[in-house]
């Protein structure tokens, strides 16, 4: 397999607010965008021709990979202008795939070991996984490594086998998608016309995100995988341990602590006498003012911190701007998302642009929508829509 087609277009609905101004595909996990590892993972097992299936916002992918020449490939761009399914985006890159081609999730994590050997097999094949929660996904009934049936979503699963959406197919697959919505029923109109789908098991990476608090724990588990570099200044009385990567033009001041696994982007001002502990990653131009302490959290590029906050298992997307002495701990919380209600730990999600007084205290299980204002010493909590006031 030299090709792979990408789906790119999709929105993501339950990760609001964090894909209310950019694809799913573009959130940041680990300092760089889903889409960015997986084509990085694609590269590394030599697949460098890159078809990619855009829809929502696709604006914010083209000016991020271009041509794919920094990302080491060659990106051709498709367009989905109605979002009507898998199937239908796979159909809409038909005047460019090749006669044999991966097909992969751009919203789904991987690394290089999970399509390492994939990408040598013959169509058609899809890359199965076993999971806790196989009804979220497209459960596999199997029988001597060929596919009987993919079953999306099931209220009762058979198996804790799932599909992982990785495919390797051939131009057939196009002439048999007609009017189906999902690659999954395509697929099993060939099953049932004779034509073997064979199935290959992966332990390798391969992670999905559905909400917000997601981001938490994809981040920290790519984080235990990074190769650590050390840019900027790191002033004298600076405390790094474990696998701390810091971008560069970034000063750390004296006396701030870092414990890995971090990452910390390009031109950034931390500390002094900061904290920074496990599982977090800061993207670039984000400033830490003193006496602030972050753990297992997201901070957007472009985020000013204020002093004396705590922020514990939070998400805050890129641009905001909190005055200090800020509270998002972390704690047990019941947070609804449509009619979905979930029991779980966790700190604050705060989209993009929000600007927040001194004193704020934001309790378990917020989630604030973008370009909100929530003035000094308020108490948040629940669901906030974008552009909210607080006073």
């Amino acid at each position: 397999m030299k090709q792979a087609v990408i789906l790119a277009a999709g929105e993501g609905n339950r990760l609001r607010p964090f894909t209310a101004s950019k694809p799913k595909a573009m959130l940041t996990i680990a300092g760089k965008p889903i889409l960015e590892h997986v084509i990085e993972a694609l590269a590394g097992s030599g697949v460098r021709s890159i078809v990619l299936v855009v829809g929502y916002r696709r604006e914010q992918i083209f000016d991020y990979f271009g041509s794919g020449e920094q990302s080491g490939v060659e990106i051709t761009y498709v367009k989905q202008e109605r979002r009507l399914g898998t199937a239908h985006a796979l159909l809409q890159a038909k005047g460019v795939v090749a006669d044999e081609f991966l097909v992969l999730s751009g919203d789904k994590l991987i690394s290089a070991d999970t399509i390492a050997g994939f990408v040598a097999v013959e169509p058609e094949a899809v890359l199965v996984k076993r999971v806790d929660n196989p009804t979220r996904y497209g459960v596999v009934t199997i029988e001597d490594d060929l596919v009987r049936e993919i079953t999306e979503q099931p209220k009762v699963a058979e198996s804790s086998l799932i599909s992982t959406r990785i495919y390797a197919l051939s131009r057939e697959v196009l002439n048999v998608i007609d009017a189906r919505l999902a690659i999954s029923d395509a697929l099993n109109a060939m099953i049932a016309q004779g034509r073997p789908l064979r199935a290959y098991e992966t332990d390798g990476t391969w992670l999905d995100i559905v909400y917000p608090w997601d981001i938490l724990s994809l981040n920290g588990l790519i984080l235990r995988q990074i190769n650590p570099e050390m840019g900027g200044v790191i002033e004298k009385g600076v405390s790094l341990r474990g696998l701390v990567s810091v971008g560069k033009n970034t000063v750390i001041r004296a006396n701030s602590s870092i414990v890995g696994p971090v990452v910390i982007g390009d031109g950034c001002h931390i500390g002094p006498h900061v904290c920074i502990l496990p599982a977090t990653s800061i993207g670039d131009n984000v400033v830490l003012a003193p006496l602030t302490e972050v753990e297992n959290s997201v901070i957007g590029s472009d985020v000013t911190i204020g002093a004396g906050s705590i922020i514990q298992d939070s998400v805050i997307d890129q641009g905001s701007v909190i005055a200090g002495h800020f509270t998002a701990a972390a704690g047990e919380a019941e947070v609804r998302i449509n009619d979905e209600h979930h029991s779980l730990k966790v700190g604050a999600m705060l989209g993009e642009g929000c600007n927040i007084g001194s004193g704020v205290v934001a309790q378990p299980g917020v989630i604030l929508g973008s370009h909100s204002r929530v003035k000094a010493l308020r108490l948040i909590s629940g669901r906030l829509p974008d552009r909210s006031l607080v006073f």
